[in-house]
């Protein structure tokens, strides 16, 4: 799928995406809306300004607006910094225009009131800072127990701020059962730890340069161990529609398969 219109989305967000401009998948878009539709853990690399935001906020507020409503906040968006949240929050109150999907900003250096109402009023998706949602949560102002999709913006970053204990406080209040993405501009070894700790058989994948692989795409589908065959990897690829893209960039892409 190259356009946004081919997206199984409803009507309403279709409209939304074409009246603020939106009309071709970015790569990352393209590879990360079919497993995130179908609830499978993500780990992607993928620089600033290659589209990530869409590419997690689509297929979430798609699943929100077809599912019963449920009080309490349904899914959280963990970034960095209070600019980065500010600027997702507003592109999901573009993208969620006419749905009745609110959006709670929970950030430092703000005034907190406005935050625990939009709260408190319904809001189903929270972009937050870790170190602002940790001070509610110690201070019993927020309930996460209802989180079934959880998005960690920026990881490496985060780490190299030292946010790794607030995000350890946050994911042990969040249930088990809960759909993950990770995207970060590098998969180190802080960042890998992460992954090993808090994410299930996910799907991996890597758009954009990067200091040690420039100007190449690449697919890593992370399966069990039972993936021991090209003939296993191409089921498990075909099954993300990951393959599907690749084959209609090759000379942009390379695909490789490993065990887990």
């Amino acid at each position: 799928m190259n356009k946004f219109s081919e997206l199984p989305l409803s009507a309403l967000l279709k409209e939304n995406l074409s009246r603020n401009g939106f009309t071709e998948l970015t790569p990352i878009q393209s590879m990360t809306f079919e497993p995130a539709m179908a609830g499978r853990d993500l780990v992607a690399t993928a620089q600033t300004g290659t589209g990530k935001t869409l590419a997690f906020v689509l297929p979430m507020l798609q699943i929100l607006s077809t599912e019963p409503r449920r009080p309490g906040v349904r899914a959280l968006i963990l970034t960095p910094t209070r600019e980065l949240a500010i600027q997702i929050a507003e592109a999901i109150a573009l993208m969620a225009r006419g749905t009745g999907i609110t959006t709670a900003t929970v950030v430092g250096g703000l005034g907190e009131r406005s935050q625990l109402q939009a709260i408190r009023k319904g809001a189903q998706i929270a972009v937050a800072t870790p170190g602002r949602l940790t001070d509610f949560l110690s201070r019993g102002l927020v309930d996460l127990r209802g989180i079934r999709m959880l998005v960690l913006d920026e990881a490496d970053r985060m780490l190299d701020m030292g946010f790794l204990p607030a995000i350890q406080r946050i994911m042990a209040v969040l249930p088990a059962e809960r759909q993950t993405q990770l995207y970060s501009a590098t998969i180190e070894s802080s960042v890998q730890k992460l992954v090993a700790s808090h994410v299930r058989d996910a799907v991996r994948l890597e758009s954009g340069s990067t200091p040690s692989r420039p100007n190449r795409w690449r697919c890593i589908i992370t399966k069990s161990s039972r993936i021991a065959s090209s003939t296993c990897w191409k089921r498990c690829c075909v099954r993300s529609r990951a393959r599907s893209w690749f084959s209609r960039a090759p000379s942009m892409a390379r695909t490789n398969w490993r065990r887990s």
